[in-house]
């Protein structure tokens, strides 16, 4: 069995964390897809339900960028721990007290507290991986990690609560968050025996907080993980934008928004599938291949393909439904920046880049959210699509300037000859 998960990427000894991370983030997902309606069916204004998910949005981000910098102070497991604690703590009051008085003034901390859940668990988890796996199969390994991810949050979760809404109600299916979530952790925490041992680490006060520090001074230090986090946020802010204003595009070129959804669900089945795939194809034909060919260059085609297709083929759902599985196929291309980042310093600045990467999946949440803001007036549908495919174009480009310590050697060693 061992052998089997080794040749397929995934560190045998790491396969509880895995189980366990794809069961949280089912549980943490669950409500992401119908929250936002639910709430505005209660009383909430549209303004109101936007203004609860940034300010989730702004705690996933701060929860992300901690969680690389805490591993290396207090090891993932207490991290996660602290993770499913918050969780809990913001799932009871929102749910037990905030929703049944619909007080908006208790939603919002509340909500937000719960934000610093999934960040500080599954991000502490992929630290874990990253410190874990041996480096010739570590985009494989981040590939199935970002599989349970996905899977967990954006396809077991959504298809667990269609069930149990239609059941037992919105309300029901918001106190089961809890079980599941309690489950990953156990799974993931205690049921997973892999060892994570830190060499020449200090203890103390003072070493701790200068390895707080150490999560701001890379990016002078080490400016390429300032363009990797980029290249991050770039690679899922359309993920967020896209819903704001594609299905209603859409909706006048003969889709409903019902079909949309479907077709939004094939886009992350694509997704997951493909993360494994190319995470272990990167390992093979590079990881800046991967990431700038298949995830920037791809997602810039198929982007472009998600506003002139249904133009072309108004009404056929076979189509743009094949246009946005390719989509989300080539989103998997960025899988091996979880892998590559790491390998852009030195063993003692892992964490803290890692805390950088984090960061950038985190302002992913209201990056997208934030560009439909800013420019969708202005420029409409067609102007978000073409300045979304040159992001992706830019994010190709960047890429291909992340060098190893390895490669930047080799590039000295050849000017000096």
């Amino acid at each position: 069995m061992n052998d089997k998960l080794a040749k397929m990427g995934m560190p045998p000894t790491l396969i509880w964390g895995y189980i366990g991370v794809l069961i949280f983030m089912m549980g943490d997902g669950l409500e992401l897809a119908w929250i936002s309606p639910y709430l505005h069916e209660q009383g909430l204004s549209v303004q109101q339900t936007a203004l609860l998910t940034t300010c989730y949005g702004v705690t996933i981000a701060i929860g992300s960028w901690f969680s690389g910098v805490l591993v290396e102070v207090i090891g993932p497991r207490k991290v996660m721990l602290l993770g499913t604690l918050l969780y809990i703590i913001g799932h009871i009051i929102f749910v037990g007290l905030a929703i049944p008085t619909m007080s908006y003034e208790m939603m919002i901390p509340s909500y937000a507290i719960r934000g610093f859940g999934y960040p500080l668990f599954a991000y502490s988890f992929l630290v874990w991986v990253a410190y874990r796996s041996p480096q010739k199969r570590l985009g494989a390994a981040v590939g199935w990690f970002w599989f349970v991810f996905t899977g967990g949050l954006s396809v077991l979760g959504s298809f667990y609560s269609s069930i149990t809404i239609q059941l037992f109600g919105h309300f029901f299916t918001l106190w089961t968050a809890i079980i599941w979530v309690l489950i990953g952790t156990f799974l993931a925490v205690f049921v997973n025996r892999d060892k994570f041992e830190l060499e020449h680490k200090e203890d103390g006060f003072k070493a701790h907080l200068k390895e707080m520090g150490a999560g701001i001074t890379i990016l002078k230090r080490e400016p390429r993980v300032a363009v990797a986090c980029i290249v991050r946020i770039i690679n899922q802010a359309a993920q967020y934008a896209f819903p704001l204003f594609l299905p209603i595009y859409l909706s006048t070129k003969g889709i409903a928004t019902t079909t949309w959804l479907n077709i939004w669900g094939t886009i992350f089945i694509a997704n997951i599938i493909f993360n494994i795939i190319f995470g272990a194809l990167s390992d093979k034909i590079g990881w800046k291949n991967t990431i700038s060919y298949i995830g920037g260059v791809g997602c810039a085609v198929f982007t472009l393909g998600l506003y002139f297709i249904p133009e072309i083929f108004t009404g056929n759902v076979f189509i743009v439904g094949t246009i946005g599985f390719l989509w989300g196929m080539c989103l998997a291309g960025f899988v091996p920046i979880s892998a590559l980042v790491p390998s852009l310093v030195h063993d003692g600045d892992k964490g803290p880049a890692m805390a950088i990467l984090n960061l950038g999946a985190g302002l992913c949440v209201f990056a997208g959210p934030g560009l439909v803001a800013l420019f969708y007036d202005s420029i409409g549908v067609q102007g978000m699509m073409y300045l979304i495919f040159a992001l992706y174009v830019a994010s190709a480009v960047m890429t291909r300037f992340l060098k190893t310590p390895e490669e930047r050697g080799i590039s000295e060693n050849k000017e000096v000859v």
